[in-house]
């Protein structure tokens, strides 16, 4: 009895462990097609800001939106049709095509063609340029508190092995190696069960002399 509860911990143990590896696994997955994706976009189409999926990560440099939002942080933005912001958005934009700046929405103009004014909660005065629809990459939705050095370090060689391509193959081995063992637990219990038979058959031709 107390074999068979100690097999049975033993298997238990051995599912959530294997359920914990395989949701790491997907997590994991997931992280690396979306860098990777990312990655390849910023390859093919350096004027743009990669997306996947509609949404843009970005890392914030500066503490012009403190206390919403901190410098060091990672917020993610979505696309959204520039007739749809409104007043008290957050929406990040570029500035001289290379700069992306995420400040809030205080004003909209449609005199003379669609236009926001911004301000970042920080900052004493409002930004200098209105903000123009096309220069628009999305609205701010979500923030991940002290996670742009993470993100900055994720995108590295050595990140990506680390964080991304070591686990991955780590949990492969993990499974490798489980599958192994139960293929030899599956094996000497089919062989026990064999030579069970094969004793209860050579038992019966002796009764039968």
């Amino acid at each position: 009895m107390e074999e068979q509860t100690e097999e049975h911990k033993t298997t238990s143990l051995g599912k959530t462990l294997t359920g914990l590896g395989y949701a790491l696994c997907v997590i994991l997955a997931a992280v690396f097609i979306i860098n990777m994706t990312m990655i390849v976009k910023s390859y093919m189409h350096p004027d743009r800001v990669p997306d996947f999926a509609g949404y843009k990560p970005f890392i914030v440099l500066s503490g012009s939106m403190e206390p919403a939002i901190m410098a060091g942080d990672l917020i993610v933005t979505k696309n959204i049709a520039p007739e749809n912001v409104a007043v008290g958005d957050v929406i990040s934009f570029r500035v001289e095509n290379d700069i992306m700046v995420s400040h809030r929405v205080t004003e909209i103009q449609t005199a003379g063609g669609l236009s926001f004014l911004t301000k970042g909660d920080a900052n004493i005065g409002m930004d200098a340029v209105n903000v123009r629809p096309e220069t628009i990459e999305g609205l701010y939705i979500w923030r991940g508190a002290g996670l742009g050095k993470f993100a900055i370090f994720l995108q590295t060689p050595i990140g990506m092995l680390i964080f991304v391509i070591t686990p991955l193959c780590l949990f492969i081995i993990y499974d490798i190696v489980s599958r192994g063992r139960r293929s030899k637990k599956k094996s000497a219990r089919e062989a026990a069960l064999e030579a069970e038979l094969a004793a209860l058959k050579s038992g019966q031709d002796v009764s039968k002399q």
